[in-house]
């Protein structure tokens, strides 16, 4: 969060004030001021700025927060200041909240709830995990399609304020059935008299409550819309979506692929809240695998030792060669899941994902593998003896190799996400250091097997 304080108050300073001086001086912060400034003060300090805030002001801090910091003040606030920011949150972010609790937290902060907002949270929480009924809020306006302009804005001023937005106003037909959405600016500037059936045109977008969440994403991302409204499987309007909660869900997904790319199973917390255990449970899962896996290199350059011995030079090119491939490989790997990420590419586009890697690996191998050759013959004119008499077949060996090497891992490294995508498990697994490790054992046997054709004769 960027420091909105043009002089940032010495929080120490404040927190040695009396109460009514201290309420006085946050009337004048912004509740995302108030919010960083909690960050940076020890709990009996962090109760005293809550109790300093007015009921409203209160509720928009605690929302700010991340859920560490939330939970963490779960156990610390008064009673009866908990009850008072429980009951005023908006449903998603309560919801939010909530279902990462144990039971019996859960229960115990239920009971703090109202009738009504008791039955919202349970409503909420009893929709699958990751679905799209864990995001929305029922706060919303809906009205009728035989009503005129002017009962629409009567009833929008007498129930708007409790609304999470009013940028759209969403049209239900006798049975609650959602028929369409309009803009609030197509009502103000619609006659009075005039029926909200009119100013119609029939054309909406609508999520399933059942939907998940990566699916909301690209609904929004398509649309380009502030909020969606909500419908179960018979049409009903039941709730709406906002875009603030898509782009916090946007950004964890992210987060998640991102880790899951660098080899690391994603972290539940921020980093610098995520415990040292949690931390080495996170991370050495893919060590280990990825460790077991690179054995296999040492037993893919086993099993051309004779080659080896009988040509030295070839192993001093190993290193060049297998990250070579695995670079090609992890370059197409974050490019493939990203885009199945935005939803530019789906599993039935793998023919033309295939035939374009197998041209740019074989065309970006070419470019490498001339490098490749240049570099062995400007060494040999440096350094004579450095690779012998037959050092164009060892130029050739190299040049080749890092064709063949790095069009497979461009091939690998597309394909992979597909495949692990196709069998329903997030393509982000396949990892940039997977993909490597695996084009590393592939890659030695391209390179020796190419040796033994190219230096059939000579050196082997």
């Amino acid at each position: 969060m960027e420091n909105a304080f043009v002089n940032k108050p010495d929080i120490n300073v404040l927190l040695r004030i009396d109460p009514a001086t201290l309420q006085k001086r946050l009337e004048n912060f912004l509740p995302q001021e108030i919010a960083e400034m909690l960050a940076e003060t020890h709990e009996a300090g962090q109760v005293m700025i809550f109790k300093a805030l007015d009921r409203e002001k209160a509720m928009e801090v605690f929302e700010l927060l991340d859920l560490p910091q939330q939970n963490n003040l779960l156990t610390l606030l008064p009673h009866r200041l908990l009850l008072l920011i429980l009951n005023d949150m908006s449903p998603d972010k309560r919801t939010e909240l909530l279902e990462q609790l144990d039971s019996d937290t859960l229960n115990r902060l239920l009971k703090l709830l109202s009738k009504r907002e008791r039955s919202v949270a349970l409503n909420l929480l009893g929709y699958p995990e990751s679905s799209v009924g864990r995001l929305m809020t029922p706060d919303y306006i809906a009205v009728h399609r035989d009503w005129s302009v002017q009962h629409t804005l009567d009833f929008i001023r007498e129930n708007g304020k409790d609304s999470e937005t009013l940028d759209v106003i969403y049209i239900i037909n006798e049975e609650g059935k959602l028929i369409d959405d309009i803009h609030v600016r197509e009502i103000l500037i619609a006659p009075l008299s005039s029926p909200i059936e009119e100013i119609l045109d029939g054309k909406f977008v609508a999520l399933s409550v059942m939907d998940d969440e990566e699916s909301s994403i690209a609904v929004f991302r398509k649309h380009r819309r502030t909020a969606l409204p909500v419908t179960d499987a018979a049409g009903l309007l039941i709730g709406i979506v906002t875009i603030d909660d898509v782009l916090q869900l946007a950004e964890d997904e992210d987060t998640e692929d991102i880790q899951k790319i660098g080899g690391v199973e994603a972290l539940e917390f921020p980093y610098m809240q995520t415990t040292l255990q949690d931390m080495i449970k996170k991370r050495a899962g893919w060590l280990v695998i990825l460790f077991i896996s690179e054995m296999f290199t040492a037993t893919a350059m086993g099993y051309f030792q004779n080659e080896i011995e009988k040509a030295v030079v070839l192993a001093l090119f190993v290193p060049l060669i297998i990250s070579s491939g695995g670079n090609s490989g992890s370059q197409a790997a974050t490019l493939i899941i990203r885009a199945m990420a935005l939803g530019e590419v789906t599993l039935r586009d793998w023919w033309h994902i295939m035939k374009k890697e197998l041209i740019s690996g074989f065309i970006l191998g070419g470019i490498l593998g001339a490098i490749g050759f240049f570099r062995v013959s400007a060494w040999h004119f440096i350094q004579p003896k450095l690779y012998g008499v037959h050092w164009v077949q060892v130029a050739l060996t190299v040049g080749i190799s890092l064709v063949g090497v790095v069009t497979w891992g461009s091939l690998m490294g597309s394909m992979l996400p597909l495949v692990i995508k196709r069998f329903g498990a997030d393509p982000a697994t396949s990892s940039a250091p997977f993909i490597a490790t695996l084009v590393d054992v592939t890659g030695l046997v391209i390179y020796f097997s190419i040796a033994m054709m190219v230096m059939s004769g000579t050196l082997l």
